[in-house]
């Protein structure tokens, strides 16, 4: 496929300054982009290849002037990050549109409901009632299982597996290995020492927007839901224990690690490695650092929090501060124990 600037300065909204008939027919990174490819400036640590790029077409801030003057046909948009991002969608969504129809083999049971548009990759497996939306893409070797729910425009990558009436919204992204709705851990201890399995009779609820990172699993709940709300975002390698909600557009990044029954309220920021025991509240707008542990709730909202046990952040520098100083002061404490025994001696 190939665009002009033209076109594309129709899809992100922005001004053009050179050829606007240049075109480009790939994208490159700004210091290894090559001709007729599309790249972009956000950072200013890549300032300098503005001026050396072999890219036909730039992506660049309205706001950055320039230094000199430059080959390719720059692309002027108030956010060159998210204007290439929005690109990078849509180049998606077309690429996706092709793929249609059901690949053989594969095992799809008269009870499924399958919308228009779909793509059913080979060796997937659906059980009993599934539902499936329009232009939704199922990859190879994904298992849905019974009373699943799929809603339109979603991805499900390679080798996904879906539990029993687990329920995705619209727009949802699962990419490869990841794991929803199996077993919460939910074990009963007993008198001789053993433990009895606790059935987990609930489901997960993946709501619009999601995206879920590779080797995630996400536990269904005991009784209920496990909840990922809107536009949340999960990295690779996370776990979501059985009867967690985590908020609209919280982010949470790799290797973390979530309680069951905990809380996270909207907009959270998880860092990668942090862990949250259960049954704890998290409010709106907190930040947790990588590799935090958080004991107990964060009930103000737009806290900030790091360390293990997770405290205050801004306490945590200042105690910084002080152990960076630690060396002198024992210094300066050796000092002053040497002359209190100076003035000690001359009073006797």
């Amino acid at each position: 496929m190939q665009f002009t600037a033209a076109q594309i300065s129709l899809i992100i909204q922005g001004k053009i300054e050179g050829n606007a008939d240049a075109a480009v027919d790939s994208f490159g990174k700004i210091e290894e982009a090559k001709p007729n490819q599309l790249t972009f400036l956000a950072n200013p640590k890549y300032e300098e290849f503005l001026y050396s790029t072999n890219a036909s077409i730039v992506i660049l801030n309205e706001a950055y002037e320039l230094k000199e003057p430059i080959a390719p046909t720059l692309i002027r948009v108030p956010d060159a990050y998210s204007a290439f991002a929005l690109l990078l969608s849509k180049y998606q969504e077309m690429a996706a549109q092709q793929m249609k129809g059901i690949q053989q083999p594969s095992y799809i049971p008269d009870s499924a409901e399958i919308g228009e548009n779909v793509f059913i990759g080979a060796f997937a497996y659906f059980g009993q009632n599934v539902k499936v939306g329009a232009n939704t893409k199922i990859y190879p070797n994904a298992f849905i299982g019974d009373n699943v729910q799929i809603g339109d425009n979603c991805v499900i990558h390679p080798g996904v597996k879906i539990y029993y009436g687990c329920i995705l919204r619209n727009n949802v992204v699962i990419h490869a290995g990841t794991v929803i709705g199996s077993d919460g851990f939910g074990f009963a201890p007993q008198a001789d020492g053993s433990y009895k399995k606790v059935p987990q009779i609930g489901n997960v609820v993946v709501e619009d927007g999601v995206e879920i990172g590779a080797n995630t699993t996400i536990d269904r709940a005991t009784i209920g839901s496990t909840i990922i709300k809107a536009g949340a975002k999960l990295d690779n390698l996370i776990q979501i224990a059985h009867n967690v909600e985590v908020g609209n557009n919280t982010v949470i990044a790799a290797q973390a690690g979530v309680s069951g029954s905990t809380k996270i309220g909207d907009n959270v920021m998880i860092g990668g490695q942090a862990g949250l025991v259960g049954h704890i509240q998290i409010a709106d707008g907190s930040r947790i650092n990588a590799q935090s542990g958080v004991s107990k709730s964060l009930k103000t909202p737009g806290t900030t929090v790091t360390g293990s046990p997770a405290h205050d952040y801004s306490s945590v520098l200042r105690s910084q501060a002080v152990f960076r100083n630690l060396p002198n002061l024992e210094k300066r404490i050796y000092e002053l124990e040497e002359l209190v025994k100076q003035l000690m001696a001359e009073k006797v």
